[in-house]
Order: C-alpha cells, then sequence, then structure tokens
C-alpha cells in the first residue's frame, strides 16, 4: 500500500495542520491501496504564502533557467514512467497500455514541451511597439484544482504553462486519484525552487474553495465538473480574480451521409476510452436517418464482442480492446443511474445495461452500453455520464445534424466523417466547440485544448496554454529623447485617432 502522510510546502515535505486522511480505492478489487493526508485552510494559507514569497524570485529567473528546471522534470519522469503507470492502473483501472501513453507518456512530453520552447528562446516575452516597450509577465500565485480521470496529465497542462511563465502554484489534486499526483509532487519538488511549487491533498469543498477565495492568490485554474466550476467561479469573482476553467462536454461525432459506415467502429472505441471516464468523448453519435440500423448493429458488435471488461493489468486477446472499471462506486452508481433512465425514457437498448459484466464479482465494472434511437431531449443525450454509455442519434439532413450537435450546454469537443474533407471543415465551422476532429484525427497536446459554453473558459496546452498565465505591461519610452509634452504642461492639438508615437 501507498501510503503518504506530508504535504509539500516551501520546498518541504511538512506534516499537514489537518487531521485525518482519505484512503484511496483500487476500483479493480475495491481494497484500498493507499493513502494520503487531509490538509486544511491553514494549510492552504501556509502553501500561498509559500508560492507568494517565491514569487519574484522566480519570474525574475531567466527563462533559460526555468526551461532546464522542467527539462529536469520531464527527464525524471520518463525514467520513473513504469512506476508512475503502475500506480496509474492501480488507483484509476486505466488499462496498462493506454496508460503508458496518455497518463504518463503525454504529461512528461507537455513539459518537455515548455522547457524545449523556453530554452530555445522561442516565445517572445518582450516586444516593441511605437514608442512602447511591451513586457509579458507572469500573472502571480496560481491555484490549480485537478480532477481524478488523467490525474498527471490534468496537473501538467496546468503547472507547466504557468511554471514556464514564471508563476508560481499551489495544486490540489482529487482525492479519489492521488498516489501518482504524490509522485510527481516528489519530482517537482526536486528540480524546483523552494516555494515554486506547492502541493496539499484535501477536501474540495473546504480547502479547494479556501483556495479559490484566498486573498494572495491571483488566478484559479480548474478542471472539473460544470457545477463545480460554476462554485469556484463564483468565489473567485469576489476578489476579481482570473479563472480558467476546463469543465463537461457531450461531444457529438457527426457521422455525414458520405462517410463509410465502417468509421462508426472508431467512434463506438472513442466513447469508451478510460471507460468513458473522458470529458471529450464522443459520447453522441449522429448519423443519417438511413444509417441508423447499421449503426446500432456495429455499435453492438463493438461493444459486445470488442471491448473486454476486465482487470487493466490484463493484457487484451487479440483483436480486443480492454476497458476498466469506473473511478469509484460513487461513480459506478452515477453511470447506472444514467442507464436507468436511458431506458425509462424509451431509449433502444442495445448493448449493455445494468447487469455487471459476466465473471466480475468485484470492481466497479460497468458493461459497454449502447443506446439507440435517442432524441436531443434526452437526459442521456443532454447530461455529462462520464462512463461508457454510447448515444446514437438519427438525424435529417446536415442542418438537423448541426442544429442536434449544438444542442447541448456543453461546447467542448466533437469528431466529423466525411470524404470530402472540405465539407467536414465547413460542417465543423458551424458547430459550437472548442475542438473538432476531422476523420479520425488525433489529440495533439501542443494544440490548444479549450471548451466554450458552458464547457469552460480559457485554454490549455501548446503555446496558447502559456498566454493564459501572462499578463502584459506596457512601458512608455520618450521619443527622440524628449519629455512628454503634458509632463512640461503644453498640450498639442492633435487630429483625431493619431498617434503620440
Amino acid at each position: 500500500m501507498h501510503t503518504f502522510e506530508k504535504i509539500l510546502v516551501g520546498g518541504k515535505w511538512i506534516e499537514p495542520n489537518g487531521s485525518g486522511h482519505f484512503d484511496i480505492v483500487n476500483p479493480t478489487t475495491e481494497e484500498i491501496c493507499g493513502r494520503i493526508p487531509r490538509a486544511d485552510r491553514t494549510d492552504v494559507d501556509a502553501a500561498v504564502r509559500a508560492a507568494r514569497s517565491a514569487l519574484v524570485d522566480w519570474k525574475l529567473t531567466p527563462a533559460e533557467e526555468r526551461g532546464r528546471c522542467l527539462r529536469a522534470i520531464a527527464d525524471e519522469m520518463d525514467a520513473r514512467a513504469g512506476e508512475l503507470g503502475d500506480v496509474i492502473v492501480e488507483e484509476l483501472g486505466s488499462p496498462a497500455a493506454m496508460t503508458a501513453q496518455y497518463m504518463v507518456g503525454f504529461p512528461a512530453s507537455t513539459i518537455r514541451f515548455y522547457a524545449d520552447l523556453l530554452t530555445r528562446g522561442e516565445f517572445p516575452f518582450e516586444q516593441r511597439i511605437g514608442n512602447s516597450v511591451v513586457v509579458r509577465e507572469p500573472k502571480g500565485v496560481v491555484a490549480a484544482i485537478t480532477p481524478w480521470n488523467y490525474p498527471i496529465h490534468q496537473i501538467t497542462a496546468k503547472v507547466g504553462p504557468a511554471l514556464a511563465a514564471g508563476c508560481t502554484v499551489v495544486v490540489k489534486p482529487s482525492c479519489e486519484v492521488a498516489l501518482s499526483c504524490f509522485l510527481f509532487a516528489e519530482i517537482a519538488g526536486r528540480h524546483l525552487p523552494p516555494g515554486v511549487f506547492n502541493f496539499l491533498s484535501g477536501k474540495g469543498s473546504e480547502i479547494g474553495e479556501a483556495m479559490a477565495t484566498h486573498p494572495d492568490v491571483d488566478m484559479v485554474s480548474l478542471t472539473g465538473s460544470t457545477d463545480v466550476g460554476r462554485r469556484i467561479m463564483a468565489l473567485a469573482a469576489q476578489s476579481i480574480k482570473e479563472v480558467s476553467l476546463e469543465l463537461g462536454g457531450k461531444a457529438a461525432n457527426v457521422i455525414l451521409d458520405d462517410a463509410d459506415p465502417s468509421v462508426i467502429r472508431a467512434g463506438v472505441h472513442h466513447a469508451y476510452t478510460n471507460a468513458g471516464q473522458t470529458c471529450a468523448a464522443w459520447t453522441r453519435m449522429l448519423v443519417p436517418r438511413s444509417m441508423h440500423e447499421e449503426a446500432c448493429r456495429i455499435a453492438k458488435d463493438v461493444a459486445e464482442n470488442v471491448i473486454k471488461t476486465g482487470d487493466p493489468r490484463v493484457p487484451p486477446a487479440p483483436g480486443t480492446t480492454r476497458m476498466g472499471p469506473q473511478v469509484s462506486r460513487h461513480q459506478y452508481e452515477s453511470v447506472r443511474e444514467h442507464i436507468r433512465r436511458g431506458i425509462e425514457e424509451g431509449a433502444t437498448l442495445v448493448a449493455g445495461g445494468l447487469e455487471r459484466p459476466e465473471d466480475l464479482e468485484r470492481g466497479f465494472f460497468v458493461r459497454p452500453t449502447v443506446f439507440g434511437d435517442v432524441t436531443p431531449d434526452m437526459s442521456i443525450a443532454q447530461e455529462e455520464i462520464f462512463g461508457p454509455v454510447l448515444t446514437i442519434l438519427p438525424y435529417d439532413g446536415e442542418d438537423d445534424a448541426v442544429r442536434i450537435a449544438n444542442g447541448t450546454i456543453f461546447g467542448l469537443g466533437g469528431a466529423i466523417w466525411s470524404k470530402d474533407v472540405e465539407r467536414a471543415m465547413r460542417v465543423g465551422r458551424r458547430i459550437d466547440t472548442g475542438g473538432i476532429d476531422i476523420n479520425g484525427g488525433t489529440f495533439n497536446t501542443v494544440a490548444p485544448f479549450r471548451g466554450i459554453k458552458q464547457s469552460g473558459i480559457g485554454c490549455e496546452l501548446g503555446v496558447y496554454g502559456l498566454e493564459e498565465y501572462l499578463t502584459t505591461k506596457s512601458f512608455q519610452l520618450p521619443v527622440d529623447g524628449k519629455i512628454a509634452a503634458y509632463l512640461e504642461g503644453r498640450f498639442e492639438a492633435r487630429p483625431a485617432g493619431s498617434s503620440r508615437a
């Protein structure tokens, strides 16, 4: 069992002021696999004060040196990739192969991207505009609050650009999956000056809210549910803090009428990524009404014969794909409740359902489930289920497909399939979402990842993510060495709209 008893504050691992602990439960076996400490508001205050104290020195540290610190973190992450992956498989239940790439490989490459950006001097932190020098400076102390579904990735998507910008950070991971996060904190703490990276665990409604309201926190970056995002935004508004929110999704996978029906299989697989616990998963499959029956048949075959639910440590048999459990009993029951509501609402249960998978008496396993004949007003077509539930919605014509795709409060991810790429792009421009995969385009860790509507505010990853943690300052210089006229009491008439530069 992995036990962590201390939090990282000001470069030191210390006993928290808060009492008690959280047990981490292995969702495959339902046994306790780890324990983490429970910090309180006093610990938040200490962590924020440490971050504030370290801010000036870190922001004035040359970008190249900040980059070298980040590269050291990425190097150690790569060296300990096996250990990190094993812990995530144990505490989250994600399949081993998928974990190695998405849960460990992507986070390390994210940190390395920012390291390279700084050490190569490829980002313009300063720019001359007329008689002004415009500099980009860090926004300050950042409170980063992260979820459980991609534990280290969610931290590095915030910490990487924040540290690159010159911000200092206080990180609070989810208490459901945090063992791997503590390992990452050990790595980061070794390669950064004291106070630049601070890390603590605790109840979100207590220390998460304390972070969002702390007077010395300048920015809050949250990944979580839309409801939690609303709460954090309201709290941060009390002191006019900046917020970056990456929230829920209900991605539409639009299969146009000229697409080959074989692409349906790819859509089903994507919906079940990480047991459906992915905010940008293609959980709504939109198909022409004439293709609905075939789509249901193909989805049923994939769900029942290709996606094999079971122990995430066991490699799948050839021709199959492993799917692990839901992260917790709470999540397991929540997904089952959505399935129950889908049945009650009159959708056709094509595959899966409420029964446990065969031969799995323990663990929070849900059958890969497919609903057909889904209408846009059904709850399973509107609400983020965050589990292995695919809904298939028939549409009548391109305009109807766009209407249905845009018919939720969310706007995070999506997909379009067509033999005509230009047509797919044209349709994509009509869909209100932060990102769209065309014909199976793969995830790009340096492209902007963002939501619109109630899927969030702000942007993560790549150069765009770095800019989220920067603000601008303008230095106005004298023109030709002359002092500005108004300082001498001289005011010259100028045409409207003219520049003083």
